[in-house]
This record gives structure tokens, C-alpha cells and sequence, in this order.
């Protein structure tokens, strides 16, 4: 839900400035969003795809996962604070020491009923136009996965994966993750 003005445009300075209330707020394309704290299941898919992904990356030295909360600044007025950014080596001077700058190779975000609108909506259209590699929209009541994979012509979805398939991605060459074991 954005909550200003919608004839000005917020910047990160001025998302700086929220004051910490303990739900999420974030600016696309210059509009202030908040969202609800998530729910017990949606903190227990991120937990482990955060575990498996962090795991995998650890043995194969690919780059870093971080989980939310973390800002994402994809430019002066889109900061996001998705539930999973993954950051490969070769883009690592994103990484700065506050938060990230530019866009990460893939972003997860985990569908509620307050964010599902936000998430397939204005955070497809603004991660597809600042050239976020890959998108997964986890689906926690459908117990899905959809991969959008970004080609010349903007996003495409490249998977819908149900909770008895395996995810994989060129972004991690080997990785095979069992959705069984994220949506147990």
C-alpha cells in the first residue's frame, strides 16, 4: 500500500528517514510501500532456502545469499528489501556496507496475501527494468515456485515448479534443491 503523496517522488534519503516500526517498508518508483511482518510459514520457507542456497554457495564459492533485512538500492528511488538477494562474485562491488547498490543477480520474494499484488506487479516491472537476472515468486499456500529469468526482451518466466520438482538455475550451475524441502 503506498503512503504519500504520490506526486513526490521519495528518494533514499528520505526512506532513511522512516522511522523503525517493525514491518517492511520499502520505495519502487518513488512510492513509499509497507508491509505487515511476515507469518510463521513464510519465515520457516525463508529460513530454508536461505540455509540450502547459503550451503551450496559455501561449497562452490559462487557468491553470498542475505535474507531480509537488507536494502536493495536499485536507484535513487527504488530501494526494496526483498526476503532473499542473491549476489554472485562476479557482481560483488554492489556489496557495500550499509546495503546493496545495483542489481543483484537474483531476488525471492515470498508471496503473502498483502504483498502477492506488490511482489508480481511493480517489483517484477522495476527488477525486469534495472536487469535483476533472475526473480523466484515463492508461493507458500500454492506450494510453487515461478522463476522469471531476464533475456533481451525483458523477463520471461522460465519455470513454474510445483513442490515435487527440483529447482535449479544457470546462476548456480549444479545446484538441485527439492522444493519437498522447502515447503515441508
Amino acid at each position: 500500500m503506498a503512503l504519500h503523496d504520490p506526486t513526490v517522488r521519495l528518494t533514499y534519503e528520505d526512506y532513511v528517514l522512516i522511522p523503525e516500526d517493525g514491518r517492511r517498508h520499502e520505495v519502487l518508483d518513488g512510492e513509499h510501500y509497507v508491509s505487515a511482518a511476515p507469518f510463521v510459514k513464510h519465515q520457516s520457507i525463508s529460513g530454508r532456502l536461505n540455509q540450502h542456497l547459503s550451503n551450496f554457495l559455501d561449497e562452490h564459492d559462487l557468491g553470498s545469499v542475505y535474507a531480509a533485512p537488507i536494502d536493495v538500492l536499485l536507484s535513487p528511488h527504488d530501494i526494496v528489501q526483498p526476503d532473499l538477494v542473491f549476489v554472485s562474485n562476479e557482481r560483488a562491488g554492489i556489496l557495500k556496507t550499509k546495503n546493496i547498490e545495483g542489481a543483484p543477480d537474483l531476488l525471492i520474494e515470498i508471496l503473502s496475501d498483502s504483498t502477492r499484488r506488490i511482489d508480481e506487479g511493480i517489483k517484477l516491472q522495476r527488477y525486469e527494468h534495472f536487469g535483476v537476472r533472475e526473480y523466484w515468486l515463492v508461493d507458500p499456500r500454492r506450494e510453487t515456485v515461478r522463476i522469471y529469468r531476464l533475456t533481451e526482451s525483458g523477463f520471461e518466466l522460465a519455470a513454474g515448479l510445483s513442490k515435487d520438482e527440483t529447482l535449479s538455475t544457470p546462476l548456480m550451475p549444479g545446484l538441485a534443491l527439492p522444493l519437498v524441502k522447502i515447503f515441508r
